[in-house]
């Protein structure tokens, strides 16, 4: 397969004359291009007049209380369009060294490049532009955007991701079939675009899949937006490998709801990176939907300079005798913020039911915030559900300690930092994607003060 980066390089598009904006004209000037079949511009409608009549958020809302959007000029930015190509993409940090079954690129929100082994194709997978594969197979597809697993109505973001959706992704595994090699999806943002990408995973009963979805700015400090949607169904007795790193530029705002329905005797594996961004505002949700469910979300947050990530995580067991396991770890330095706000809910009847949650966050210098804040919202008898959640800084002596053996200061920050993340990266069974996890947060720290 060909390099990320060779495969844009020399991409062109036509200018966009349509009109640009959050507005209704732009709307309706953005239905028009799609081609879409008619099922699927009325949810788009439906979920615009959402859109219209939501506020954006503000701090009086308990969700939005410890996240900021008072800088956000969402007038600044506009629905994607057509744009002439420019250098090639950004690398792909969890493609490295990994033989792959297929692949997919977006920019600025619009499908550049997809591909798939034909031993796959072959099989009835579909891997590729959502765009694209939901005209060619919406008798298909339909049911499950139908289904509306993240609900539009949550947000105004939530709204304007149903409405305007593009350049998104899609992974449909037929009943039982087994994909040996991951897939690997690459979302890139140029200065000022758009990234409206929506993930739709659909694993039948029995099938088995790994999927690795990361982000990529192609200037590291240039503004953006984006506003995403994951919806994955995990069917009875199937098996998913998920892991999202968030690795936007310094300027974008990222904006996101994620949701899993995990089924009977299912398995998932969420793994999250949360690495870039200016403000990121993500809820993950995995509802348990299945008797015998089972998922471990796992969670690796860095944030520098003014950053601040906030994640939402929901872990709703809805039936008997399902499990969950979340470990979220933080580290922080400069003036940096990270929010992380867990629940695990025990729906009436869910009896057997075993969740746990922990999040562990590493403060690197005075300056920096971390809100921790679990949660246990229990409506069964006979379940166990535990949590926790601590931050604290980095402990003086191990600095002298590691120095004292011959380490500078700042490689022995970066040694405290690995040591304190190699719990979830323990969890990651992908050599490549846990390298390539640690080296990204190793290349950001800097000394501890």
């Amino acid at each position: 397969m060909k390099s990320l980066g060779s495969v844009a390089s020399g991409m062109a598009a036509p200018e966009s004359s349509g009109p640009t904006g959050f507005t209704r004209e732009a709307f309706e000037g953005f239905l028009r291009s799609r081609r879409e079949p008619a099922w699927l511009t009325l949810m788009r409608r439906d979920a615009w007049e959402r859109f219209e009549e939501l506020p954006l958020p503000d701090m009086k809302q308990e969700q939005w209380r410890r996240t900021d959007l008072r800088l956000l000029r969402p007038d600044r930015f506009g629905l994607p369009e057509d744009r002439p190509g420019g250098p090639p993409l950004p690398g792909a940090l969890l493609a490295e060294n990994i033989e792959l079954a297929g692949r997919a690129i977006t920019l600025d929100s619009r499908p550049v490049h997809a591909e798939l082994d034909a031993r796959w194709r072959d099989q009835g997978v579909l891997f590729g532009s959502l765009d694209d594969l939901v005209r060619e197979h919406g008798s298909l597809l339909r049911p499950h955007l139908m289904a509306r697993i993240v609900e539009p109505g949550i947000d105004k973001f939530a709204a304007l991701q149903a409405s305007c959706w593009s350049g998104g992704t899609v992974l449909y595994v037929p009943q039982g079939v087994a994909i040996d090699r991951p897939l690997h999806v690459l979302s890139a943002l140029r200065p000022d675009g758009t990234d409206l990408g929506r993930t739709l995973v659909v694993l039948e009963e029995g099938a088995e899949a790994t999927l690795l979805a990361e982000t990529a700015s192609m200037d590291p400090a240039a503004p953006g937006l984006h506003c995403g949607a994951v919806e994955i169904v995990v069917g009875p007795r199937a098996r998913l490998r998920y892991v999202n790193l968030q690795n936007w530029g310094s300027g974008v705002w990222h904006f996101a709801h994620h949701k899993a329905l995990v089924d009977q005797d299912a398995r998932l594996q969420w793994t999250v990176g949360a690495l870039g961004a200016r403000l990121a505002k993500v809820n993950q949700h995995v509802a348990l939907v299945g008797r015998r469910a089972a998922a471990q979300v796992n969670g690796v947050m860095f944030a520098e300079g003014s950053q601040h990530l906030a994640y939402h995580t929901l872990q709703h067991h809805q039936v008997p005798e399902c499990t969950s396991d979340l470990l979220y770890k933080g580290a922080l330095q400069d003036h940096s913020h990270l929010v992380w706000r867990g629940m695990i809910r025990v729906d009436p009847g869910a009896i057997k039911t075993d969740g746990y949650q922990r999040n562990d966050n590493l403060m690197l210098s005075d300056t920096v915030r971390a809100d921790c804040i679990p949660g246990l919202e229990i409506l069964a008898d006979d379940v166990r559900c535990t949590h926790g959640a601590t931050a604290g800084r980095v402990d003086d002596e191990l600095i002298f300690y590691a120095q004292s053996r011959g380490l500078a200061r700042r490689e022995a920050t970066r040694m405290i930092v690995a040591g304190f993340f190699q719990q979830v990266f323990d969890r990651i069974t992908i050599d490549g994607v846990r390298n390539a996890l640690g080296d990204a947060i190793r290349r950001r720290v800097r000394e501890y003060k």
